[in-house]
């Protein structure tokens, strides 16, 4: 199984964290690389089974570069500790992400911190139905693998502006960041059963996913 060798190489990679390391060991890093690259288009067909909805999406197309972008972060490691995809990429909407790295490793998805209008359409929805994502969070399954959305720190303590203190769906039009996520493990990720666990987290994830990015594009 290649979790073990992805595990290893980002173990090493973050002993050895500069460009000249990496130009010395560009071939071990694309073994495993193309690697998970393999296992991504393995579960994106696997997905597909299971959601008739699935946007088809390639590991090559999902996954992210690898090298921290340091015009911004220039404090950052050259390169990340952790493999970051994005499946069932649909233009515009949130992906459902899996991360897997040596410091943490974790399922997500829906939008965190959003930019104001893509927020503003999510707020405009909840105002519409928030009933819906109620009953979507509220689900006891739902509860088990996620908890509920995303705790950010940055939620308002007033009504968002447009909206009444009183609004019956308050609570969740005080939030900033829509999404949820499950972590996982090493030992779960390096099991057999691993590839079914993704599915289930998918298809537990999908209705508040399907919610959101109607949200955004209705």
């Amino acid at each position: 199984m290649h979790f073990n060798h992805l595990f290893e190489f980002l173990e090493t990679l973050q002993e050895n964290n500069s460009k000249d390391w990496m130009d010395a060991n560009r071939k071990y890093y694309h073994q495993i690389r193309d690697a998970h690259i393999a296992w991504l288009d393995q579960m994106s067909l696997k997905l597909a089974e299971v959601d008739q909805n699935y946007t088809p999406t390639t590991g090559k197309k999902g996954i992210n570069r690898i090298n921290n972008n340091l015009m911004f972060h220039p404090n950052k490691p050259v390169y990340k500790d952790h493999f970051g995809a994005g499946l069932d990429q649909q233009s515009k909407q949130g992906d459902f992400y899996i991360h897997i790295g040596v410091n943490e490793s974790f399922i997500a998805g829906g939008y965190y911190k959003p930019k104001p209008d893509l927020l503003a359409s999510i707020r405009e929805a909840i105002d519409y139905n928030g009933n819906e994502l109620h009953k979507i969070l509220n689900k006891k399954s739902f509860q088990n693998m996620f908890g509920g959305l995303i705790q950010t720190g940055d939620e308002l303590t007033n009504a968002p502006k447009g909206f009444s203190q009183d609004h019956e769906h308050i609570d969740l039009l005080k939030y900033k960041t829509f999404a949820v996520e499950r972590s996982l493990t090493k030992e779960e990720i390096v099991s057999p059963k691993f590839d079914e666990q993704v599915i289930e987290i998918y298809l537990e994830m999908l209705p508040i996913r399907r919610y959101l990015n109607k949200a955004v594009t209705v």
